[in-house]
């Protein structure tokens, strides 16, 4: 949240209380390179315990993504319980400024019925002689009762409109805090389960990280080696929209920025977050998170997709990625790495959404 939304935030609770070049397709994502060599004497883990190791990191940064979406979700939350509050103060601002204002006119009211000798203006009325007089006086007694009936209805409103608003600044505020401690207990989850892939990672030799980020790289190659083997790709032809070009664009331009969990740009992402940016860069706003995109947006076949359309992965929905055309993404694929290509098939495929407006997104179909 920025400093200015801080300091309405402060103010309302105070008043309620570079485009890279791919090979193609079938060999960008299918021949990993050999394994570097051991020196020699050096004791290192035999292959199927760093195969091990892998499944342990992917499953610990898995959880960490899931946590990142339930950050993200609580977050869009906050944000927008926040400027609930702030409107609502500001309501309640007008509403005792207008309260006020009516307060006053009721007070001039009842010092001209004081000067008139305490007297009801029905008693004035009685007591006057002239016939004329006394129609004009029974005309201006209806209106000053009409005025007087009008006053007090409005003053009522007024109070009435001020506790609800109240309560309602009060109710958003009880959820806001109850966000807040939905933010924290997920960024905790997500720090625990990185400080433990990044102790597990650190406790190897170089060597063998090196050949675990070689296993990282066979497992995903296998799995987009399998994935063109069906022959999905000579189905996949569609052509980008104009807004799915900017998507393109945007998203392929942040290759080898940064993850960071909860980031949204200029300098890092999550994976929904460079998606999100990216079409919000091609003036479609979607939603923030990878589970609320797959719940949001109209659902594709796969063999219908076309670059700028997201790809969901996981069973959970915990990962996003962008469609780029000959069968290779743009994704932030998790802390330590960087915003790269990869192949569309090397994560299990849950589906496909497409953002662009006017296409009949935003169905909610599955």
């Amino acid at each position: 949240m920025g400093t200015g939304k801080r300091g309405l935030m402060a103010t309302a609770v105070a008043v309620v209380c570079a485009v890279t070049v791919l090979a193609a397709p079938g060999t960008a994502f299918a021949n990993p390179t050999p394994s570097p060599t051991p020196a020699a004497g050096q004791a290192l883990a035999p292959a199927k315990d760093l195969e091990a190791v892998r499944k342990k990191l992917d499953k610990l940064y898995r959880a960490a993504a899931r946590a990142t979406d339930e950050y993200n979700a609580a977050d869009e939350k906050a944000d927008k319980q926040s400027t609930q509050v702030v409107e609502l103060a500001k309501k309640i601002v007008k509403g005792q400024e207008k309260l006020r204002k009516l307060k006053d006119r009721a007070g001039a009211a009842a010092a001209a019925q004081y000067r008139g000798g305490g007297l009801p203006p029905e008693a004035h009325l009685v007591l006057s002689d002239d016939p004329q007089d006394f129609l004009d006086g029974a005309g201006r007694v209806r209106e000053g009762h009409h005025a007087t009936k009008g006053l007090l209805g409005e003053l009522t409103r007024t109070q009435q409109d001020l506790e609800q608003y109240a309560k309602d600044a009060s109710a958003q505020l009880k959820k806001l805090e109850a966000g807040r401690k939905a933010k924290a207990a997920a960024q905790k989850k997500i720090e625990k389960q990185i400080a433990q892939a990044e102790k597990l990672e650190s406790a190897l030799q170089k060597e063998e990280q090196e050949r675990l980020a070689e296993l990282e790289k066979e497992a995903a190659n296998k799995a987009q080696t399998a994935w063109l083997d069906s022959g999905i790709l000579e189905e996949i032809n569609g052509k980008a929209s104009e807004q799915g070009k900017k998507a393109v664009k945007y998203a392929t331009a942040q290759i080898g920025k940064p993850y960071q969990w909860g980031a949204e740009g200029p300098r890092t992402y999550d994976c929904s977050g460079l998606t999100s940016q990216a079409w919000m860069s091609a003036g479609r706003g979607i939603p923030r998170t990878s589970q609320e995109q797959w719940k949001q947006l109209r659902h594709i076949d796969v063999q219908d997709m076309r670059p700028g359309d997201l790809i969901i992965y996981f069973a959970d929905a915990s990962h996003v990625a962008m469609y780029i055309g000959d069968g290779a993404i743009v994704h932030a694929p998790r802390p330590g790495r960087t915003v790269t290509i990869a192949g569309a098939g090397s994560m299990p495929i849950l589906g496909v959404v497409r953002p662009d407006a006017g296409t009949g997104a935003d169905t909610g179909t599955n």
